[in-house]
């Protein structure tokens, strides 16, 4: 018996947070303010942390919060009470990569569960025992592995194992990098990370300084640190028969409409399978959803077979992306059919919209009818997050996504 795995999201902020469980995870993964490998992705003050897990508790559904820098002796002296603090309001689990806070959260907070972050490089069943046998509740394991090691692992351990199966991939080890550092100073391996492996790169040879030569013969340069992005929806049967615990999603510092999007395509494909394994087919309308999003070309990583060139991108740093986000339903009023609408991209009358939902279906329709907050007709909503009016022409759910085509 194959038990359903945990579809887990990442929460830049509470907003994000929020799209992610309505629109399907079982659990999100956040950072405080501090201790966590996202400095610049939002974060959480400890209120909105206290929060968060309220919310997420509500729903039936869990919080995981990230301690998982890499600490300097001034880092150490500050953790005790943060992790008491995180125990206090009812965290489901930290995730930590670092032995000396790894056996500090045992000692302070045994209560605590811990999740062994995809930063401690583990990679082989060995590593997954000495870490259940030092008090870890999950292993995250690292990018590196094929799905067959993965199988090996889960015949040969009982702890709960975690994989990621969507989001970028950056060239390092398991997320260990020293570039940022070294070029700009700021430590990814602290939570500043400046993403130095998606800048446009070209060789220089030491004694001709000045001259730029292109790695490979394209007159803009090269992008020879610049991944594809993972994709492993296709392949969801085969990542649910590994027995894997929970299916993890990469970003944190991606848009509210991704977050919502990759999460509701992951849960349609989870259910859809569970509903039915021997019938199971992955459904265009899945895959679609993944390109609505911006996102680089798809590669299935390491999972199935070593990364070759072809899982670079060499001529260019650009995304793809075949919706533009324009608004965020906030209410709905069946009496009038007019939604609440916060714009975040421009808006007008007889655009054609979809609105994509947390539950029902998406729909499609031609914005006929447009009202600021006042209740005065308007033809266009110009000012960023602008509070408008829309009449719909079905029930909509709030939290709604409303986006058009591509420009």
């Amino acid at each position: 018996m194959i038990n359903k795995p945990e579809l887990l999201a990442p929460a830049g902020n509470m907003e994000k947070m929020k799209m992610a469980l309505l629109y399907g995870a079982d659990a999100v993964y956040l950072g405080g303010k501090a201790f966590g490998l996202r400095a610049y992705g939002g974060n959480f003050s400890r209120e909105e942390l206290r929060e968060s897990i309220e919310f997420a508790h509500g729903l039936g559904k869990k919080v995981y919060v990230t301690v998982n820098i890499f600490p300097h002796n001034a880092d150490i002296e500050k953790l005790p009470e943060y992790l008491q603090y995180l125990a206090s309001i009812g965290t489901d689990a930290i995730l930590v990569s670092d032995l000396g806070v790894f056996m500090m959260a045992r000692e302070l907070v045994p209560e605590l569960d811990i999740h062994v972050s995809t930063q401690a490089n583990t990679t082989n069943w060995r590593a997954v025992q000495a870490w259940t046998k030092l008090g870890a509740k999950r292993v995250v394991l690292a990018r590196e592995m094929s799905l067959e090691e993965i199988g090996e692992i889960r015949m040969k351990s009982k702890v709960e194992l975690e994989m990621f199966v969507h989001g970028a991939m950056c060239i390092s080890y398991s997320g260990r990098c020293l570039m940022s550092n070294y070029f700009t100073g700021r430590d990814a391996n602290r939570g500043g990370c400046a993403q130095p492996c998606r800048w446009k790169y070209s060789l220089v040879e030491e004694k001709r300084p000045g001259q730029y030569f292109p790695v490979e013969e394209d007159e803009r340069g090269t992008y020879i640190f610049n991944s594809k992005d993972m994709c492993l929806l296709p392949h969801i049967e085969e990542v649910i028969k590994s027995g894997i615990d929970s299916l993890k999603i990469e970003g944190r510092m991606k848009s509210v409409h991704y977050v919502a999007s990759v999460v509701k395509a992951y849960r349609l494909a989870i259910d859809s399978y569970f509903d039915d394994p021997e019938r199971f087919v992955i459904h265009k309308e899945w895959l679609d959803e993944l390109e609505k999003v911006s996102h680089r070309a798809y590669t299935t990583g390491f999972y199935f077979q070593r990364p070759t060139g072809e899982e670079q991108i060499y001529g260019n740093s650009s995304y793809l992306q075949t919706s533009d986000f324009v608004g965020l339903v906030l209410s709905y009023d069946a009496n009038t059919g007019f939604a609440i609408i916060e714009q975040r991209n421009n808006i007008k009358k007889g655009q054609e919209i979809e609105v994509f939902q947390p539950q029902q279906r998406s729909f499609r329709q031609t914005i006929a009818e447009m009202q600021d907050e006042d209740g005065n007709a308007i033809d266009v909503a110009p000012h960023a997050q602008q509070m408008l009016k829309i009449r719909m022409i079905h029930s909509v759910e709030v939290y709604s996504i409303l986006r058009r085509d591509a420009e």
